[in-house]
């Protein structure tokens, strides 16, 4: 263990980013091992990555891998979807403890009382949630495709929608379906300041005020375009406004800046000062480069799912992709 934490040591004090690159494409080269990545990791591994995208488009490039080793730089209950999926490869991540507040505000033993009450309710899961409550769904869902996969289901058959009330709040009232809805939120997108926000609109008139649909109904309601963070790259690339304040994770403005160079992004503030003055998902950031090159170099630490919940978990996500094709 010691020679791991000296060599650890070593990599940190001694190698530059460029060099952290070429050493990762050597490693990814030599191990076929592909690097999938989200658009809320830091933008040097947004850049080394083979695929960057939102948990629809990482996990379809999952199922469709042909690598036999899959990096996964984003949270753990993405790499468990991808281990889920692909139970024959090894799955690693670059740290272990990137976990997710939605998740976590899910228990499982709770959320199997809460269905156990509604046994004649369909249950749809967002993917933002733990292998184990994916056993206890019928289908998944992402911010991508969950109007369509809840349009999917007969309009007399009632819903249990979890673990994001927020999201389920603005399916609601997208679909016309009346949902019952687990009491969960991620932390981050509950963190935007709706004074903030009004008063950098002020600021800034001529810009196009976005949000992502895990948003608080409030903040949503202000929002000139709410969608999943790809749909909110597309709409910044072919709306003509050249300036736009967005309320999502701020790792997404590195892509948006590279879509579209000529135009201006402004992260939405978060309620509270902090570092960078907008809202940051503390799990995300866990990973770093040189996490990232660690992770590749030794193939851990590694995640992992037993069959028994592997089984289970697969069938509602191969519903969704199905569904998603």
């Amino acid at each position: 263990m010691t020679n791991s934490i000296n060599e650890f040591i070593e990599v940190r004090t001694t190698l530059t980013e460029s060099e952290l690159f070429d050493d990762i494409r050597k490693l990814k080269e030599s191990k076929n091992a592909v690097l999938l990545a989200h658009y809320y990791q830091e933008p040097a591994i947004q850049e080394i990555s083979d695929f960057v995208g939102d948990s629809l488009a990482l996990s379809q490039q999952a199922a469709s891998t042909q690598a036999d080793l899959i990096v996964f730089a984003g949270v753990h209950f993405m790499a468990e979807t991808a281990k889920i999926i692909n139970p024959t490869k090894k799955v690693v991540i670059p740290d272990l403890n990137a976990g997710c507040s939605l998740a976590d505000s899910c228990p499982p033993d709770k959320f199997r009382k809460f269905i156990d009450s509604r046994p004649d309710h369909v249950v749809i899961s967002y993917i933002n949630c733990s292998a184990e409550i994916k056993t206890m769904s019928d289908i998944v869902c992402t911010s991508s495709n969950a109007e369509k996969i809840i349009e999917s289901v007969p309009k007399d058959q009632p819903i249990i929608f979890a673990p994001d009330k927020n999201l389920g709040k603005y399916l609601i009232e997208k679909t016309g379906r009346d949902m019952i809805l687990w009491d969960g939120a991620c932390l981050v997108h509950e963190a935007f300041a709706i004074d903030k926000i009004l008063a950098l609109h002020d600021k800034h008139p001529e810009a196009k005020f976005i949000a992502h649909p895990e948003s608080t109904p409030q903040i949503l309601t202000v929002a000139s375009y709410i969608g999943s963070t790809s749909g909110m790259i597309n709409h910044v690339k072919t709306n003509p406004a050249t300036k736009f304040i967005v309320a999502t994770e701020a790792g997404i403005l590195h892509q948006m800046q590279k879509e579209v160079p000529h135009k201006t992004f402004i992260p939405a503030p978060a309620k509270e000062d902090n570092t960078c003055a907008c809202s940051e998902c503390g799990y995300m950031k866990m990973n770093t480069l040189e996490k990232l090159y660690w992770c590749l170099k030794n193939e851990t630490p590694e995640v992992d799912v037993s069959e028994k919940i592997r089984a289970k978990a697969i069938v509602p996500i191969q519903r969704m992709l199905e569904l998603s094709n």
